[in-house]
């Protein structure tokens, strides 16, 4: 039996993102987000809010990526899954937090724009955009013979 483990949030970055590397160099970096929601009470008619706080974890590409592009207080949009990770305090308390291991990441556009400026592929394997950048706002050159979706 598959059992699907997505989520989609979209929150502000309540700090920095924190990029490091593995010792075997790969990237990761970690952030945390704010998510809030708000209703209205229907019996007191007053505006209640709830906030939820997510720790972020973003990996390779991805982690260097974020650790650019978003800063504190940035709006994003984190698609991943959840993840629980346990561990020992220092006192031998037991603790354990869920966090969401980002697949993919992206600022919102709903208050704020953004300029695009896409990334050579590291390891293009026909050479068709290695060492070329594409101008800043163009798209890519459209093949006839691809799907466009």
């Amino acid at each position: 039996m598959a059992v699907d483990n997505n989520v989609t949030v979209t929150g502000n970055a309540t700090r920095e993102p924190e990029l490091r590397f593995t010792p075997s160099g790969q990237a990761v970096a970690n952030f945390g987000i704010a998510v809030n929601r708000r209703w209205q009470n229907r019996q007191t008619q007053e505006w209640e809010e709830q906030v939820s706080f997510f720790d972020v974890t973003a990996w390779s590409q991805l982690a260097e990526n974020a650790a650019e592009t978003i800063s504190k207080g940035t709006r994003v949009t984190i698609s991943g899954r959840l993840d629980q990770r346990s561990w020992e305090n220092q006192e031998g308390d037991k603790r354990s937090k869920v966090e969401i291991v980002a697949d993919d990441v992206a600022v919102s556009l709903r208050w704020a724009t953004a300029d695009i400026a896409r990334n050579e592929r590291a390891n293009a394997s026909d050479g068709s955009s290695a060492g070329m950048s594409q101008p800043k706002n163009s798209q890519p050159a459209y093949n006839a013979n691809e799907e466009p979706f």
